[in-house]
């Protein structure tokens, strides 16, 4: 792996789920859970429906799946959700809740409130911040009234482009008629955080384009934008059609580096690659969690759990019949199959170091060494001294270990240059399907 293209790779994860396997005896959850922190977890719920599949997505989700299914999917989400609690300390405490997907917002209004019954049994954790993700098609007044009642704090709509014939080259038959109504309808539900998701690099995208949609963007003035390179990954819609494009990646760098301009302008703070953040915009209330160091518990077939030792999860899939193939298990379940771990990778000491490095180091914020050298006992400079191949280059402070501006900018080439040899075999022998 090197350093030379800006765009190798989004690790949103470590290690991703293509590094997965089965385990085998499958673990109990609650043997699992046991001696470990439960006092600030974060809640995950995952909706593998879509009103349409993007051309450029790999997501683990189906496009309009029958009505019958929608039904089955939440009985047995609850039917999970009781075993999944039951694994869990009495006393266990959610700092943080999602839902995601997918669409969440592909259920009815009643569908939602079905949801949210099985969210609160499940996490027990009322006033704590919660983000939902929904689509132009699906945030409509009568389904943004059950997230506003339900408290939650944060909306991210994916817009993509607010131009109709880029969204559509990006594989996104949506309209933008749509789009506004959709924004309008989220600030009508008085919901604390919007957050709006851009892509650049679509084919046809120029600057002038692209600061289209980065003004009117702002128009709405969202808490929160995320800036997403377009990428064509294998299984998807474009990747099946996609064409060779050698000044792509430079096509790339330079629409981003105009975006993080305008927005710096409009006074958006850069907080990672992706995500900016309006410098005035309310931060929610609630208590501490740390990625590094807290875990997560994920609930439906999608969905990724972590402790410290062991990411895990249900099997992955991102072609359509596989993904309805994994679906179709998952519904078949009996109740007791949900109280283990069936998918996942053990972080030895050197792999739990690997990913507190990164998901540290990708934040703007960067490396704190004091907490690491607390977490682990050593300094992460002697763990990890590849790290002055970075500061050699412009991208890392050495005195802060943090991101400059430029490394910043690299970060999908930094994260998947220090994914680890035996995560990088893993992935790379594994099956996509």
């Amino acid at each position: 792996m090197n350093l030379d293209s800006p765009y190798q790779g989004y690790l949103y994860a470590y290690p991703h789920k293509t590094a997965y396997r089965r385990l085998e005896p499958r673990p109990l959850l609650s043997d699992v859970w046991a001696g470990q922190r439960q006092d600030s977890l974060f809640g995950y719920v995952h909706l593998p429906f879509c009103e349409m599949r993007c051309g450029f997505c790999n997501l683990f989700t189906r496009a309009n799946p029958p009505a019958e299914q929608v039904t089955a999917y939440l009985a047995q989400l609850r039917r999970q959700a009781t075993a999944v609690r039951d694994s869990l300390d009495a006393a266990a405490s959610f700092s943080r809740l999602a839902i995601g997907g997918g669409t969440p917002t592909y259920l009815t209004a009643p569908e939602l409130e079905s949801l949210f019954a099985i969210l609160g049994a499940a996490f027990n954790a009322p006033s704590v911040p919660l983000s939902v993700e929904t689509s132009p098609a699906t945030a409509t007044p009568d389904r943004l009234a059950v997230l506003a009642a339900h408290g939650t704090t944060r909306i991210s709509i994916g817009v993509q482009s607010f131009l109709d014939t880029e969204a559509h080259a990006a594989g996104r038959p949506q309209r933008l008629t749509e789009v506004m109504g959709a924004l309008q309808a989220i600030r009508d539900a008085r919901i604390p955080v919007l957050n709006i998701d851009l892509i650049y690099g679509i084919d046809g995208q120029t600057p002038g384009t692209w600061q289209h949609s980065l003004d009117e963007a702002l128009r709405w003035s969202p808490e929160e934008l995320y800036l997403y390179p377009l990428y064509v990954r294998p299984l998807t819609g474009l990747g099946r059609r996609a064409h060779a494009r050698a000044d792509w990646d430079r096509q790339r760098l330079e629409l981003y580096r105009q975006a993080v301009e305008v927005l710096t302008a409009a006074g958006y703070v850069r907080h990672s690659m992706r995500q900016f953040r309006r410098a005035d915009a309310p931060v929610p209330d609630g208590p501490d969690y740390c990625c590094q160091d807290d875990g997560m518990v994920g609930l439906g077939c999608g969905a990724r759990s972590y402790t410290t030792e062991l990411h895990y999860s249900f099997d992955y899939a991102v072609a359509v019949p596989e993904v309805r193939a994994v679906i179709t298990d998952y519904l078949s379940r009996p109740a007791g199959d949900f109280r283990y771990a069936e998918f996942g990778f053990r972080l030895d000491a050197v792999e739990q170091r690997r990913r507190w490095l990164l998901k540290s180091l990708l934040r703007a914020e960067g490396i704190d060494p004091a907490a690491y050298t607390d977490r682990f006992g050593s300094r992460h400079t002697d763990d990890f001294p590849q790290l002055a191949d970075l500061a050699d280059r412009g991208w890392l402070n050495r005195s802060h270990t943090v991101l400059t501006p430029l490394g910043l900018d690299h970060s999908d080439a930094i994260g998947p240059w220090l994914v680890s040899g035996e995560v990088r075999a893993a992935m790379g022998s594994y099956l996509l399907r």
